[in-house]
């Protein structure tokens, strides 16, 4: 919010600089030049010294009023050919000194104007030009003080600015904590604003949307949990028949028969297990945290493994020490990922860990055929798996990597997925150092 605060404000002082800076130009074009009037202003005095005193003088004193104001004055006058003068000149500038009107150079600190135009001062004055030396003229200074009222200009609005802007900065904030706990997932928050603040309609939405979402979640979850009980009573009584016809069959294509459908019924056994298991982790709100020895922890998930032809190997640094988790559910996503690229390494499976100053990685990887890029979002979804592990018997029913990233996630970590440099796949636990 600060961000956008000072962005906001800069915006401001830049939309002042350029609509400064096309004043400028603008009144350059229509009325001249503002630095010359600046100039002009500052020479004011010499300026009408020459037009209201030496220029009063009668035709044959104009010469000893002009040595007069040279002997009392620090400008330096002196008399030039026209020709020179006009040399210095182009365009607008040549043109007004050519019909008798003062010139300045800023530059130089300096003036230019013809004596007269009908020879009337002295004989050949219509040839000469007045040029005056060493003027007040300080630009510098000038700029400066325009500067300084450019910044009180912007100092001035700052101050408004951020009188009207700090309820809507507050307001905002407000929304972008519910924002964060929202999707953080606690579904109950709402932003708390009061009718009189400008964004009230905006939170007024983001609240209908955010019970809307609650309504549906609470609803799925409520739905995935009365279905994954429902069906455990006839699963049981099931597995308690085909246990009673085993025991009666004599045929032995019967009771090949018998074993399949077992398998089957363990299999949705095993499904409404994990469906139980993901509707928990959506609605669990809080972990049950303990101090965990984080060394233990894998030994133990390496230790479960079902028994496979790969080989399983742990390696981590020593002195890992212990974390601040629910060690079930941490053992848990571990597990997943240890039993997926059981399913798919070749020959070997390779479970690492080290702590960093950003946290704890925890990395998993199998010299299997991989994952796609395209594909690597998509593997965490509930029921997705890729073409090649469409058969059950080894690719599962896809939900164990979404458990896994489920439990990563409450404890405020994050999973992802790489290629390992065993040529398979590799996945990666980052866990926060909000840990011990």
């Amino acid at each position: 919010m600060n961000r956008l605060f000072f962005r906001f404000f800069v915006f401001v002082m830049l939309s002042i600089t350029v609509a400064t800076f096309l004043i400028y130009f603008a009144f350059a074009r229509l009325f001249g030049d503002p630095l010359e009037d600046i100039a002009r202003r500052q020479a004011a005095g010499q300026i009408f010294l020459i037009e209201h005193y030496v220029d009063e003088a009668p035709g044959d004193e104009w010469l000893t009023r002009l040595n007069k104001v040279r002997e009392v004055s620090p400008v330096r006058y002196d008399l030039l050919p026209l020709a020179a003068a006009r040399a210095r000149f182009d365009g607008a500038r040549r043109a007004a000194l050519d019909r008798g009107a003062i010139v300045l150079d800023i530059g130089e600190r300096a003036l230019y104007r013809r004596v007269d135009l009908a020879g009337e001062r002295y004989i050949g004055s219509n040839d000469d030009v007045l040029h005056a030396q060493n003027l007040p003229i300080d630009i510098g200074k000038e700029l400066t003080m325009e500067l300084l009222r450019f910044v009180i200009v912007a100092l001035a609005l700052l101050l408004p600015i951020a009188l009207w802007s700090r309820s809507h900065w507050r307001a905002l904030q407000s929304l972008s904590r519910m924002a964060d706990e929202f999707g953080a997932g606690k579904l109950s928050v709402r932003a708390q604003l009061q009718r009189s603040e400008i964004v009230y309609p905006l939170a007024e939405r983001i609240n209908d949307m955010a019970r809307r979402i609650e309504a549906l979640m609470g609803a799925q979850r409520s739905l995935l949990h009365s279905v994954s009980h429902e069906l455990r009573t006839p699963i049981a009584r099931l597995e308690f028949g085909l246990e009673l016809l085993d025991a009666r069959a004599n045929d032995p294509d019967q009771r090949r028969r018998i074993a399949a459908l077992e398998g089957d019924v363990r299999e949705l056994n095993d499904l409404v297990k994990e469906l139980l298991d993901m509707s928990k982790l959506d609605g669990a709100g809080t972990l049950q945290g303990a101090t965990v020895d984080l060394e233990a922890l894998l030994r133990d998930c390496c230790a479960t493994l079902p028994p496979s032809p790969q080989e399983v190997r742990c390696q981590y640094e020593d002195g890992l020490g212990t974390i601040d988790a629910d060690a079930r559910l941490l053992a848990r996503a571990i597990g997943n990922l240890l039993r997926n690229a059981q399913k798919y390494a070749s020959s070997r499976v390779v479970l690492s860990a080290a702590r960093g100053p950003a946290g704890i990685e925890i990395a998993v990887d199998d010299d299997g055929p991989g994952i796609p890029e395209a594909e690597r979002d998509k593997v965490f979804e509930p029921f997705y798996r890729l073409d090649r592990s469409r058969d059950r018997a080894t690719g599962g029913f896809g939900l164990g990597l979404s458990i896994a990233r489920k439990a990563v996630v409450l404890h405020g970590g994050a999973l992802s997925t790489d290629t390992s440099p065993l040529g398979g796949a590799r996945f990666v636990v980052r866990l926060p150092q909000a840990l011990k």
